[in-house]
């Protein structure tokens, strides 16, 4: 696209300093310099065209993508063009968005349209929050004053959406339909805020107004929020468990919100960051070195578990699977890792951890997770579940449970 098209306000900015020579192109937008607390940003108004070049899209993944960014809708109803648009959604285990929800997409498009032809109501009135990732300028017309010229880099992907990106990502796709329309979106814009900051924006905006889910949550706050170790180590097991081929809860657990899993993320990664939190594995030493061995460990007692427990880990009608009891063998791991360290075996090894869980077969056994039977009558806990387990391991041969 030319950039000195008309009706367009571009700016040649020469460089300063270390960068003296180079030249950036820089657009012009009018706009109202704003401060609370301290903090600066800006209400600005941005052509349709400037969202189309300068905002990237992108959400939240981890390792390779197997799946497309978008998820949900009908291709065949659709009037997107879903291959265009998908190559235009970057993914990301550093990013912060959800999977793009395709029946949120096809419904705004819809919505734009009826909009530009009816020509009684705008179709995005409310502004988009959006931060810039290299620097603005921004030229007051008269000194003291906050109205002004805000100056943003003419770079692809310079902007990153933090509230609005099915809006815009709508407008993207409907953009061909406008011709020479003037399009204006409202705008807010920060100036590089700290990745931190951009995160625990999101999710203030998000967790209760659109009614975020506890997995994204988790999942931000251990990667991008807080920076918790403790957390994102829990979530890589986690996400582990739910995605290796020989993990027994392989499909099972509902990564990120969205999948075909019956237990969410939020309630295993909590469960396994306490025993981290605490130190549960051994002290200080022994439960940081276990980080490195946690995947497999939990991997191969689980495979263990669903052995010890086939009847009930393969059956319909049990509720070994319910978030109540997975986080009741979470819990109850570390004695099985201090057995294992009395019996100086290795962590990881599948056969010693199977010999140390055995019992478990013979003193509780699959009808216990019978969901209309015991799991029912004698009710089920993650604190009582767990101090079965536990009791089992300590008395093998004898104690009631």
């Amino acid at each position: 696209m030319n950039p000195l098209r008309a009706g367009s306000n571009w700016h040649l900015v020469v460089a300063s300093g270390p960068e003296r020579g180079l030249a950036h192109i820089m657009i012009n937008v009018a706009a109202i310099r704003m401060q609370q607390f301290g903090v600066h940003f800006y209400q600005a108004s941005l052509t349709a065209d400037d969202i189309d070049r300068l905002v990237r899209f992108e959400v939240l993944s981890y390792g390779e993508r197997t799946q497309p960014p978008a998820r949900g809708g009908k291709r065949r109803q659709s009037k997107v063009n879903w291959d265009f648009l998908e190559r235009r959604i970057a993914s990301s285990e550093r990013a912060y968005q959800r999977e793009i929800i395709k029946r949120k997409i096809d419904e705004l498009v819809q919505y734009y349209e009826q909009c530009r032809q009816a020509r009684d109501l705008p179709s995005i009135p409310g502004a988009v929050i959006i931060s810039s990732d290299e620097p603005l300028r921004f030229e007051a017309t008269q000194l003291g004053s906050n109205l002004g010229v805000l100056k943003v880099p003419e770079r692809e992907g310079v902007l990153r959406a933090i509230d609005g990106q099915h809006r815009l990502l709508a407008l993207h796709a409907d953009i061909e339909r406008f011709g020479t329309e003037l399009f204006s979106v409202p705008a807010v814009i920060f100036d590089r805020l700290p990745e931190d900051h951009v995160v625990q924006m999101f999710v203030t905006i998000n967790a209760k107004h659109t009614r975020l889910n506890a997995s994204h949550l988790v999942s931000l706050s251990g990667r991008q929020l807080y920076r918790d170790d403790n957390l994102a180590a829990a979530h890589d097991i986690v996400r582990t468990l739910a995605e290796r081929s020989d993990s027994p809860l392989c499909g099972e657990i509902k990564l990120l919100g969205v999948g075909k899993g019956h237990v969410a993320q939020a309630p295993l990664a909590q469960e396994l960051k306490k025993l981290f939190v605490t130190e549960s594995f051994g002290g200080p030493k022994k439960s940081a070195s276990f980080r490195n061995d946690a995947k497999k460990f939990y991997v191969n007692y689980f495979r263990q578990v669903a052995q010890v427990f086939g009847a009930a880990w393969n059956g319909r009608k049990y509720g070994i699977k319910k978030a109540t009891a997975l986080r009741a063998f979470i819990r109850v791991s570390p004695s099985v890792i201090s057995r294992l360290d009395q019996e100086h075996a290795d962590r990881t090894d599948f056969r010693a951890i199977g010999r140390i869980i055995s019992p478990w077969g013979r003193r509780i056994g699959d009808l216990r997770f019978e969901t209309e039977g015991a799991w029912k009558r004698r009710g089920a806990t993650v604190e009582s579940l767990s101090s079965e387990l536990r009791l089992a391991l300590q008395y093998p041969e004898g104690a009631s449970v």
